[in-house]
């Protein structure tokens, strides 16, 4: 199992870790999980390919500003919600959690605010160590998702690469790592599927 080592570390580390084969047992566990909770979701291809949204607003609030308006307001609910759910631009096997952030949302409420944080993650994620985690997430999960969102950056336009830019349109403006558990956020599990998901 390409994990394994992932899962040791970060349960060493104090985080709550799950495992799944596919996705769709994965959306099977979080729906289990979460019922009659505000929830808020940060931008994430890998979230959206579980197909939970709908399922979820059967039993619960959710804000999600890649489906509600307006946008900015729907964020900041989100990131009041009693339960959040993101994905992780890279995670090292060493146990560091990294993610980059252009509206500061996501980061901002992967480090504060809620009874319990999900951060799923295909196994795509996983990099070597901490250095390696954050190389991913500027020198392919943004330029990705630049691309993605039809940005006017270099690494959008150009090469698929990080190129330290100053556009206006720069979508990676702030990085966090997390190293333990956040005492400001009550529970985070780390939820980790077999499969290559999101970017």
């Amino acid at each position: 199992m390409k994990a394994e080592k992932t899962i040791e570390t970060l349960r060493k580390n104090g985080f709550k870790v799950s495992y799944f084969e596919t996705k769709e047992e994965a959306a099977e566990y979080l729906l289990a999980q979460i019922n009659g909770k505000t929830v808020g979701i940060g931008g994430s291809k890998t979230v959206e390919a579980l197909n939970i949204y709908e399922k979820l607003m059967e039993n619960n609030t959710v804000y999600w500003h890649w489906f509600q308006q307006p946008q900015d307001e729907v964020r900041q609910n989100a990131s009041k919600a009693q339960v959040y759910l993101t994905s992780a631009n890279g995670i090292g096997e060493t146990g560091e959690i990294v993610n980059i952030d252009g509206n500061g949302n996501r980061v901002a409420s992967n480090l504060y605010g809620h009874e319990k944080l999900f951060i799923i993650a295909g196994v795509n994620k996983i990099a070597a160590d901490g250095a390696a985690a954050l190389w991913r997430a500027r020198n392919v999960a943004s330029p990705l998702n630049a691309r993605r969102l039809g940005m006017k950056t270099p690494c959008a336009t150009g090469e698929l690469k990080c190129h330290d830019c100053s556009s206006p349109q720069r979508i990676c403006g702030g990085v966090s790592t997390i190293l333990r558990p956040m005492r400001g956020i009550g529970e985070t599990e780390v939820v980790l599927i077999n499969e290559e998901l999101g970017y």
